[in-house]
């Protein structure tokens, strides 16, 4: 059902979370992950630069997890993305170029208010994406994915 399955991460332990279910759904559906990171650049004078000072320990983390994943016998794969659009718009874009059936992202699941006021990428994604995405809440990234993915796949 899912060949390919795009697992977007900023690092974040929101985004450990749902590796979880994408290492579920891999299995069961014996998939491709690509997990894709968006390094957001400084626009303006400074433009080139990374937003995040730690962008070098952010890859390394990432890549560290795929190849836990290709040990793990995944078929993984990391790409990194940089430009001036927004970062839904980047993960949407690799994962339209990837062709994945699925993206998985994680979120902090905040209220209406909160959320319309800080954005959200995973938001993003469910309005710019032509792809399916799946929105992993805290509550399923502390520890609780757990047959979650066989779940989503029998329903």
């Amino acid at each position: 059902m899912f060949e390919t399955i795009v697992w977007a991460t900023d690092g974040s332990e929101l985004a450990d979370g749902a590796l979880e279910i994408v290492k579920d759904l891999a299995a069961i559906h014996d998939s491709k992950v690509v997990a894709v990171h968006v390094s957001e650049l400084l626009p303006g004078r400074y433009g080139g630069a990374p937003i995040h000072a730690d962008e070098p320990g952010l890859r390394d983390q990432i890549a560290g997890q795929v190849d836990e994943l290709l040990a793990a016998g995944v078929d993984a794969s990391f790409e990194v993305c940089m430009g001036s659009r927004d970062v839904a718009t980047q993960i949407a874009q690799a994962a339209e170029d990837s062709d994945a059936d699925l993206i998985v992202v994680g979120t902090h699941g905040r209220g209406v208010v909160t959320g319309a006021l800080w954005g959200s990428v995973a938001k993003g994604l469910c309005h710019t994406s032509h792809r399916p995405v799946l929105v992993v809440p805290p509550a399923r990234s502390a520890g609780r994915a757990s047959g979650a993915a066989e779940r989503l796949t029998t329903v």
